[in-house]
């Protein structure tokens, strides 16, 4: 065989793999769109949520490690609350003290209520006793008149009347003290009730803290970072983990103008993903960007205005996601189908298929 022919066999060879290789490219490209559909490269995203201490205070110990799935409620991690359970005590005895003072507090309007009862009885007494004396005395002014009884006598009634004027006015000063006595008591009963009632605000106050010293997974979702270390002495808020909720799950991309001013929110979208190109996945239009991502420096024209482009969301239904929810990975490249006009079928390839 001579070199030429070699040469000729060899680009025989290479023409006949080229053309394999293109056919083979070809196949494998996905069908052009239909009218009233559009299209772009996205990844799928998840609504964070950062766990973090409400007071401040020093990690005790972290229960899970990055990548473990959770379970909403499931507990993440604790707060020393060694201080905090000093405090609780503390207002537990204060309570007791307080309680302790609404029962002298009721003891002692008790004894002014006594006290109050015995002025009365006092008055009472002294004012018997001021009839009695101006009764005599005016028997006395009748027969001094007449000249039958002595101007001593009458001077002796008139002071024992005086007297027991005198008496009744200062029992009834004692009815006023009692009585003031008496209301003092009872404030001091009141104040005592209020500080029962603030102390117990208090224990519960100290108690809600030491339960959210328990941090808890507020929905199921996946630990994407642990922020802090146990040990670690963290202010109010402090971050301590970092989760993805694997319950809202969603595909950012963007289209051209034309496209996005076609799409409607709560339109039928699908999602392919690179790492899963058998499945396609449905979900719906939950955000169409009112601002543009990419402004020109001018937007006189009609072609400039058509690079200007719109940030869209595809969400996926959350019932979906808690039937695969730990298969569910965020991060993942792949490709968001939009319908723009509802009234035309999906084409075959991008019919829901989801996996067993």
């Amino acid at each position: 065989m001579t070199n030429r022919t070699r040469w000729a066999l060899r680009a025989a060879l290479l023409l006949l793999l080229s053309i394999g290789s293109w056919l083979a490219w070809r196949a494998l490209q996905p069908e052009a769109l239909p009218e009233g559909f559009a299209s772009s490269n996205g990844r799928i995203e998840a609504v964070e949520i950062d766990i973090a201490s409400k007071t401040a205070g020093r990690i005790a110990e972290i229960l899970v490690n990055e990548g473990d799935f959770v379970s909403a409620g499931q507990v993440l991690a604790r707060m020393d609350t060694a201080s905090l359970d000093a405090q609780l005590r503390e207002a537990e005895a204060e309570l007791e003290s307080a309680r302790i003072g609404i029962e002298t507090a009721k003891s002692l309007v008790r004894q002014r209520e006594a006290e109050r009862a015995a002025a009365l009885a006092v008055v009472a007494q002294r004012q018997a006793e001021l009839d009695a004396a101006q009764k005599r005395l005016e028997r006395t002014e009748e027969l001094a008149a007449r000249g039958t009884t002595s101007q001593q006598t009458l001077d002796d009634d008139r002071a024992r009347f005086e007297a027991a004027r005198a008496a009744v006015s200062a029992a009834e000063a004692q009815v006023a003290a009692a009585e003031a006595a008496l209301g003092m008591a009872s404030s001091q009963t009141i104040a005592a009730g209020a500080k029962v009632s603030a102390v117990t605000a208090t224990i519960e106050r100290i108690k809600v803290e030491i339960d959210d010293s328990t941090l808890v997974a507020p929905r199921d979702g996946r630990v994407q970072y642990r922020v802090a270390q146990p040990g670690e002495v963290l202010s109010a808020g402090g971050k301590v983990l970092n989760l993805v909720d694997l319950t809202d799950v969603y595909m950012t991309f963007f289209l051209s103008t034309a496209d996005a001013g076609r799409v409607e929110l709560g339109a039928e979208a699908r999602i392919v993903l690179d790492a899963a190109p058998q499945y396609v996945i449905p979900a719906s239009i939950s955000y169409v960007a009112d601002v543009a991502q990419f402004t020109p420096k001018t937007v006189e024209t009609a072609e400039e205005r058509q690079k200007l482009t719109f940030r869209i969301k595809a969400r996926i239904d959350s019932d979906l996601l808690r039937k695969y929810i730990r298969s569910v990975k965020t991060g993942l490249p792949g490709v968001a189908y939009v319908r723009l006009d509802a009234a035309l079928p999906w084409p075959e390839a991008l019919r829901a298929k989801l996996p067993p």
